[in-house]
């Protein structure tokens, strides 16, 4: 490494500021300090760089990349964390200080993205040639706020006072040609540190920009507005992650998108092929796998037939042999109605030479199928096309040699149900591979109080890089660890509570339960639930005031889709519940509710470390794995939670006396589905009825909106759907009953410390390095690449 950061860091400070290091802002001292450790990083970047592209590697494609804030993530993994303090003190300013000056690189929306990030991490730490691939977004996802309770989108201009984590590669820049206009995709690199090696990963986001940044006549005639039209029209393209696609035009950009990364990326990845390769591209496959993050990316095998087509003159049969064995498909839905498609129109629009190949590969397809004796209703369910619709979902299953899913159980339902038609004909392409989490970012950096203790433990930071070493120690400690765990965990509330009193103006207590779900809003996983029994709990406490109740604070994390309007809803509840628990001069000396807002990783990183309770309460058979389940495990949280996702693993790894599980399976709930009446519910399970019924009887406000009226509807009323399809009113009974045990079970401090003591050392299979090592010696095929 060069010079170290006490030197390099207050030149670079002044560097970035133009003035002396002592005289610079907090954010100054941030960019600064970030530029220092590029530069300490840069050579073995670029060492890595070099040595990935001349042997076999993967390339990770995915639409999200939700990387949150790099600065401390790079000095942990590094070991510079102090070093970093010595240097910032050197101009009077405190390390702490300036991490909080960092914007969250907001270039995802939920766990699919957060999962990439992990990945990336793991790949790093394992020397594995791995390179992902996305959209530099202007804005990411939106920042979320509330007025009046009620969600409100705003732009997250994370990138505008400069992010020297993003590293501008002009010369790199590819050309993306679309019917209407073509597109510059420029990129720019993020490095990915792992923990204890040289090597240095990358993360190429493509940015767009017009081949001619203006129209210079037009601007001179002073036509302004017209000057720029072509710029901001290119710019749309890399301007927000997941533009509303409830009109036409929305859906238009979205799929604009997908082909811009694929595209560049693909345009890269050959030319690079080429260059250590030669130009015969039939050896494509032994050295390039390419892993599609569910379908947003699935443009990119058509976009690769078009290459080898047309810009390498290769044969049909000759090209798609060589796609068939490049790419691998990960499912992230139990859900076939959810499976991505977009219209014809769109296609022919935007790149009629890739819809000539999507027919191709339709035409194709039914042939095979017929050959193989299918009938033709499923021939028609299976092809690529349908009418006027794309599938995205049916065009990776066929062109793919690996599907995989993401949990055990979410596996089987893929194999058996969603994608029932494409296992029964070609099984051998399908696998698990049940996600996992950094323990770097989500235990390491996020809970140092914890990671202390587990270095004392086990006489060594080496679970850091395997996390199963802890799994020795599970019944080999005596009784000074649990009081240890005991205090770490309320030191980490008490930051907590101060962090959340800053933030969001409420008090909580620190000895309360922590009751947490963080997660993207979405009615599966079951917000709703939560807030009705929230609801319930209050209006026990108001008939009956000797309740002995366990204090407890409802934490909630979450964003809303914009154009998701009963999701939003469910926001509104419950922050018209926070208002009326929160307010009431009785129970809110025992209970809080918290709706943390804008939700992302950073907040995360704060919640995690101080929660009892991990909400996993979506419906069985809903939830393809949850990631946030596996964080909350790392830093001693219980489960509470439905058979669901990887929430059967947890079970599985911990037993049953150290999680909470309810509810219908997702093997029962087809029975109880042909007969399941909500309004029975609501008639006949105590408290149901008032609950709902303060939906709309004045007693909570959604404001005029009807949004309130819309949630009980939706629970009680069948419409176009039948009512309460995520089984909200038939799960609740068994959800209080298990909530109020865990509750109980709190009291008893020993026992709860151990439970949390087993969680936090058999979180092990749950590391991200543990899922990447089997995709790499199962899926795509690479080994540890180290540069020394």
């Amino acid at each position: 490494m060069p010079q170290n950061l006490v030197t390099s860091a207050p030149a670079q400070v002044r560097a970035v500021s133009g003035r002396p290091a002592a005289a610079a802002t907090p954010m100054e001292a941030w960019q600064g300090l970030s530029a220092a450790v590029v530069d300490a990083i840069a050579d073995n970047w670029y060492a890595t760089w070099q040595k990935y592209n001349a042997g076999r590697q993967e390339h990770y494609f995915s639409a999200e990349f939700l990387m949150g804030r790099a600065l401390l993530n790079n000095l942990s993994n590094l070991g510079l964390v102090e070093e970093a303090g010595q240097a910032v003190s050197t101009f009077g300013q405190s390390l702490t200080e300036v991490l909080e000056q960092e914007p969250d690189a907001a270039l995802g929306n939920g766990g699919l993205g957060r999962l990439a990030a992990c990945f990336l991490d793991s790949c790093a730490t394992l020397d594995l040639p791995v390179t992902g691939y996305g959209i530099l977004y202007r804005y990411g996802l939106f920042k979320q706020l509330f007025e009046d309770g009620f969600q409100t989108e705003h732009p997250d201009p994370w990138m505008e006072e400069g992010y020297p984590f993003v590293v501008r590669r002009e010369e790199a820049q590819r050309l993306v040609h679309y019917q209407d206009m073509d597109v510059r995709a420029i990129p720019y690199d993020m490095p990915i540190t792992g923990y204890g090696t040289k090597n240095v990963g990358t993360l190429r986001l493509w940015k767009a920009e017009p081949v001619r940044e203006f129209d210079y006549d037009a601007f001179n005639s002073q036509r302004f507005t017209e000057a720029i039209v072509e710029r901001e029209h290119v710019s749309d393209i890399s301007r927000v992650l997941y533009p509303n696609d409830t009109t036409y035009e929305g859906k238009v950009l979205r799929v604009r998108q997908q082909y811009f990364f694929c595209s560049a990326s693909l345009q890269q990845i050959v030319e690079n092929y080429v260059e250590h390769h030669g130009s015969d591209l039939t050896g494509f496959a032994d050295y390039n796998a390419i892993q599609l993050n569910d379908t947003h990316p699935v443009l990119a095998i058509p976009e690769l037939m078009r290459i080898l087509l047309d810009e390498h003159r290769m044969g049909w049969e000759e090209a798609w042999e060589v796609v068939s064995k490049t790419f691998a498909y990960t499912n992230h839905t139990v859900l076939a109605e959810a499976l991505e498609t977009w219209e014809v129109s769109i296609f022919e629009r935007l790149f009629p030479r890739i819809m000539e190949i999507v027919r191709e590969i339709d035409r194709r397809f039914r042939a095979d199928m017929a050959q193989r004796g299918l009938d033709q209703g499923t021939i028609d369910y299976m092809a690529p096309l349908s009418g006027d619709t794309v599938r995205m979902a049916w065009i990776a299953c066929y062109a793919s040699y690996s599907i995989n899913g993401v949990a055990a159980l979410h596996t089987e339902i893929i194999k058996r149900e969603t994608l029932g038609e494409w296992h029964a004909i070609w099984p051998e392409r399908f696998n698990n591979k049940t996600n996992g989490v950094t323990p770097r970012r989500w235990l390491r950096q996020c809970n140092p109080r914890l990671s202390d203790l587990l270095d004392e433990v086990t006489g060594s930071d080496a679970w850091a890089k395997d996390l199963s070493i802890l799994d020795r120690y599970t019944d080999a400690v005596d009784e000074s660890v649990y009081d240890r765990l005991a205090q770490i965990k309320r030191d980490n509330k008490a930051d907590f509570a101060a962090w959340i009193a800053q933030r969001e103006g409420v008090e909580i207590n620190p000895d309360a339960i922590f009751d947490v779900q963080i997660k993207r809003l979405h009615e599966y996983k079951r917000q709703l639930l939560n807030a009705i029994y929230i609801l319930d709990l209050y209006f026990r406490m108001k008939e009956d005031p000797s309740l002995e109740v366990a204090p407890r604070v409802f934490i909630f994390g979450a964003k809303a889709a914009p154009g998701y309007i009963r999701a939003k809803g469910v926001i509104k509840l419950i922050n018209a519940v926070a208002e009326l628990v929160n307010n009431d001069p009785v129970v809110s000396k025992t209970l809080k509710v918290v709706f943390v807002h804008n939700y992302n990783v950073s907040p995360a990183e704060h919640i995690i470390p101080a929660a009892d309770v991990s909400e996993q309460i979506s419906m069985a058979g809903k939830e393809a794995s949850g990631t946030s389940n596996m964080k909350f495990m790392m830093n001693g949280a219980l489960t509470l939670g439905t058979l669901d996702g990887a929430n059967v693993e947890i079970l599985e790894s911990v037993g049953q006396d150290n999680a909470y599980i309810f509810g219908a399976t997702e093997d029962e709930l087809p029975s109880l589905r042909e007969t399941y009446n909500p309004v029975w519910h609501y008639e006949n399970v105590p408290g149901l009825k008032r609950v709902l019924d303060a939906f709309t009887d004045g007693t909570l406000d959604d404001n005029g909106s009807g949004w309130f009226a819309d949630l009980r509807r939706s629970l009680l009323e069948a419409s176009n759907e039948p009512a309460d399809v995520y089984y909200v009113l038939g799960d609740f009974a068994a959800y209080r009953e298990t909530k109020d045990a865990m509750a109980a079970d709190y009291a008893d401090a020993r026992a709860w410390q151990r439970r949390a003591w087993v969680n936090i050392t058999r979180s092990g299979r749950f590391s991200s390095d543990r899922t990447i090592s089997d995709y790499a010696r199962e899926v795509w095929k690479i080994e540890a690449t180290p540069i020394d």
